[in-house]
């Protein structure tokens, strides 16, 4: 797996999941936006890393007893003492929130080991706690019952869906206040660039508009008066 390049990392942790979009649309990928995740903590700076992933299925009672934690080699366990600093632990938990995908206990661990953040399509068990940790952490909504009730760790570090999104490890995923979205590894260089400069530009457009300016050939710039506006305003700003 290819590392996340360091100015890739800067530029996407300063534009929105909604831009990242727009620019994710422009070549023809529509779904890449993880559906029905929130983020604990809205106050905190945009999540960016590589996903590394984890993936349950449906637990088998005489399998997903609670003595199966005394086994150190338990997928979640080492998912968890495995998921390298910076990455994003992305957990495949089958879009159900009636068990916990994790604990505050593991979401503290996998902070003290310095990665970037966890996303669940299913829910956190301790959430309260977790907001508090000033880690970035994304699930569907709370819940209290033991992962193990519903939940079988099987596969760590193979593509998955989470939210209806195909997550491939190595994928970059960045988290803001809205949601989480996922960008595939090969383009992300190209896609920070292009965000960045979209932002420059919509930061423009939103200082006009409350200045009562029409919307009409400025977003989209149709009128090219809009664009050398822009430009002596980009150069005013030192953007």
């Amino acid at each position: 797996m290819s590392q996340l390049k360091n100015e890739t990392r800067a530029g996407l942790a300063k534009v929105s999941t909604a831009t990242l979009c727009t620019a994710l649309f422009k070549r023809g990928l529509r779904n890449q936006f993880i559906q029905d995740v929130r983020p604990l903590n809205t106050d905190l700076p945009n999540m960016v890393g590589q996903a590394f992933t984890l993936r349950y299925i449906p637990a088998r009672e005489d399998l997903n007893t609670i003595k199966v934690f005394e086994d150190r080699m338990h997928p979640q366990r080492v998912a968890v003492e495995t998921c390298p600093p910076g990455a994003v632990l992305v957990i495949d938990s089958r879009k159900d929130a009636r068990a916990a995908s994790a604990g505050s206990i593991l979401i503290a661990r996998l902070m003290q080991r310095g990665v970037a953040g966890v996303v669940t399509d299913g829910g956190f068990r301790d959430s309260p706690e977790i907001a508090k940790l000033g880690m970035a952490a994304y699930h569907q909504r709370p819940s209290a019952p033991t992962n193990l009730t519903l939940h079988q760790a099987l596969d760590i570090n193979a593509p998955i869906g989470c939210g209806d999104v195909a997550v491939f490890p190595g994928d970059v995923v960045v988290g803001d206040a809205e949601g989480v979205v996922v960008i595939p590894a090969a383009i992300a260089d190209d896609i920070a660039e292009e965000a960045v400069e979209m932002t420059v530009f919509e930061d423009y457009v939103t200082e006009r508009v409350q200045q009562g300016s029409s919307i009409v050939g400025l977003y989209p710039p149709t009128d090219p008066a809009t664009k050398d506006a822009f430009a002596e305003w980009r150069k005013a700003q030192k953007r």
